[in-house]
Formats: structure tokens, C-alpha cells, sequence
């Protein structure tokens, strides 16, 4: 982008928060291609949301400011962290074409706002910690400038006087057959039955305007893949103050280096030697918890692919103080090479046994093995 991002919103270099916003859904009513028909206006519009996505966010605003140069690597999250975008908008540009369509209410529309849905991923650890993380996204919020009712100063709701706050109108045309009547949205109150005399510049008379939000999201610890969280609240946001819709956090878990979860069990893997298999052992490995230290006992004779249960060392369970448990699976060595005298031990061991080995291979017999 070779343009000032402040020169694409209009704004000056020292221009608040509140003034950046308002710059944006200015120029942003004038540029969406829902409304201006000019052959540039979606490249314009999409200049302009790249520009707002910079100035909106402290960090990538005082990185642009300080360094001239727009943060983020091509084709990552403008946001980072684990966040996937999963919301029923595709991003500020359809959460302007839903703003231009709101004013267009027909009978029996909702004016409550709707429900909204993200995703965000965390690892396994937080997932067995609980972690706070900040998700943001685009909605359609409370419009500040008038408490989310629409009404401009001095402002009030009336009944509309061309349809009587019916929301519909009747008309009458003749034919042949006779006089027919025809019902129809009332355009000047679009269906709702009630007009704003003057109305807030701001929203337009709709009480909620495009807006970023940041919400800081509590995953508890427990929670699993796929799992949702509800938000109360923080969906689109009603017209003229009617109830938001909430926000639906589904949560992601991402897979682990060294266990697999399965419930609020956890399963790994461990490799002992032949020596402890047979006699027994006591390892220590690594819980999921930061610093956890978890003793294994090996039993006697353990096999290989054995599973060995240690009670109380999975996952937490979710909102309880209880865990699951530690499957460990259990790979037996075999060493490749020992020394002369560990063989001449195992030879001993393999007579007591009973049991019958192979001879002691030569240098020569080993080289022809080799090329052979």
C-alpha cells in the first residue's frame, strides 16, 4: 500500500480511536460497492479496510508510526494468536451490506440482533489450565453516539403517518374484473411501523453501527475440542436497542507432541529397555501441567505395547477438581549392538533359561553380511 493510511481515512496522524472509527464508517458508506457504482469503489473499499485494519489496532499503529511500514506478513491473521475468523460475516465489508440492508426492514423482521459465531484454538496445555485470550472481530455494535437508539438530539420515535404504524400500505387498482387491493411493505417506515424524527447521523436512525470489537475470552480449563462457549451480548447488535445476539466462541485443541487426548484421559508413549520390562521400573515423565513430574510404575514382565494406567494424571475435568487418567504405552527396546561381556552375560542368562541362541558371528562373517 504506497498511499498514508491516514490520508485513505482522512484523518490526521493524531487522530483518537473514536475518530478513526468514524472516519472509517464514513468513507465507508461512500466507497461500498452496495451503494457507489463506480468502477474503483471495491478496490477503494478494500484499500480503506486494510488502512482501518492497521490504525484500528494499538500495536500495528504504533509499529506503522514508528517504522512506516504495515505490520503482518501476507496472508497471515491480521489479529495473530490461535483465532479463527468463523462468524456469519465474511468481514467488514458484509458487516456494511448488512447495516445498508437493516434500514430495509420488512414486516415482521427481527430486530433483535443475531447470534455470531468464532473459533479459536488453544494447545493442549491451555486447554488443561484454562488460559484468557483476547479474540477480535467485526460486528455490528451499540452506535455510541446515541446509546444504541437511534435518535439523533432532540430526536423522537413516531408512528408513521403513512401507514399508521400498520408497516404495511394497501393499494387499490382497477381492472376489468374490478377494484383489487394489494398489500405491500410501507416504504417510508420499511415495515416497522414507527419513523425517527430526526435521527442520529451517526447509525442512521438504526441504533448500531460496523464496528471492530475486543473481547477477552475465559476458556476453562477442561474444555474440549470443539466445545462452545456463550458470550451474552457480544453478537450483532438489535436495532433502535433491541436485545444483541450473543457470541459463540468454539474452541479448537490443537494435538500434542507427546500425548493424545481421548476424554479427560491422556495417552503416551515410552520406550523402556528389555532389562526393565523383565524386572520392573520406576521412569519418570512429563505431566501436561507446567513442572509436573509423573512417576510410571513399570510392572514385572511388562510387554511391549502394554498399557500402563496411572491414576489421576489426564486432563482436568471441566469445572471439576477431579482429572483423568495417564495411559501410558509402552515400547520395548531391543539394543542393536552390547558389549562382549553383556553377551557373555546374556549367554549365562539364556542357559539358565534354557533357552537356545546363536553362536557369536566372526569380523569376517559380519563384513559379508554387510555386502551381501
Amino acid at each position: 500500500m504506497a498511499q498514508d493510511l491516514y490520508e485513505v481515512l482522512g484523518v490526521t496522524k493524531g487522530a483518537s480511536d473514536d475518530e478513526i472509527k468514524k472516519a472509517f464508517r464514513r468513507k465507508a458508506r461512500e466507497l461500498h460497492p452496495d451503494v457507489n457504482k463506480a468502477p474503483d469503489a471495491e478496490e477503494r473499499f478494500k484499500e480503506l479496510n486494510e488502512a482501518y485494519d492497521v490504525l484500528s489496532d494499538p500495536n500495528k499503529r504504533m509499529q506503522y508510526d514508528r517504522f512506516g511500514t504495515i505490520p503482518g506478513a501476507a496472508g497471515s491473521s491480521p489479529y495473530g494468536g490461535y483465532v479463527d475468523f468463523e462468524d456469519m460475516f465474511g468481514g467488514m465489508g458484509d458487516i456494511f451490506s448488512s447495516f445498508f440492508g437493516g434500514a430495509a426492514a420488512s414486516p415482521g423482521v427481527r430486530r433483535d440482533g443475531r447470534d455470531m459465531g468464532i473459533g479459536i484454538r488453544v494447545t493442549l496445555q491451555e486447554a488443561a489450565l484454562g488460559v484468557k485470550k483476547e479474540v477480535v472481530y467485526d460486528r455490528l455494535a451499540p452506535c455510541s453516539d446515541c446509546d444504541g437508539t437511534g435518535l439523533g438530539e432532540g430526536g423522537k420515535e413516531v408512528t408513521c403517518p403513512t401507514c399508521n404504524g400498520t408497516g404495511r400500505v394497501i393499494s387499490v387498482q382497477h381492472t376489468f374484473l374490478g377494484d383489487m387491493q394489494a398489500a405491500s411493505t410501507c416504504q417510508t417506515c420499511h415495515g416497522t411501523g414507527t419513523s425517527i424524527d430526526n435521527p442520529c447521523p451517526e447509525c442512521e436512525g438504526q441504533g448500531r453501527v460496523p464496528d471492530r470489537q475486543r473481547v477477552s475470552v475465559d476458556i476453562p480449563a477442561g474444555i474440549r475440542d470443539g466445545q462452545q462457549l456463550r458470550i451474552s451480548g457480544f453478537g450483532e447488535a438489535g436495532m433502535n436497542g433491541a436485545r444483541s445476539g450473543d457470541l459463540i466462541v468454539t474452541c479448537r485443541v490443537l494435538p500434542h507432541e507427546f500425548f493424545e487426548r481421548d476424554g479427560d484421559h491422556l495417552h503416551a508413549r515410552v520406550n523402556i529397555s528389555i532389562i526393565q520390562a523383565t524386572l520392573g521400573a520406576e521412569i519418570e515423565v512429563d505431566g501436561i501441567l507446567p513442572d509436573e513430574k509423573v512417576k510410571v510404575r513399570i510392572p514385572e514382565g511388562c510387554q511391549n505395547e502394554q498399557v500402563v494406567k496411572t491414576r489421576g494424571y489426564g486432563m482436568p475435568k471441566l469445572r471439576s477438581s477431579s482429572r483423568g487418567d495417564m495411559l501410558v504405552h509402552v515400547n520395548v527396546l531391543v539394543p542393536k549392538k552390547v558389549t562382549k561381556h553383556q553377551r557373555e552375560l546374556l549367554e549365562q542368562l539364556a542357559e539358565d533359561m534354557g533357552e537356545e541362541v546363536a553362536a557369536p558371528r566372526s569380523p569376517l562373517q559380519k563384513l559379508r553380511d554387510v555386502f551381501i
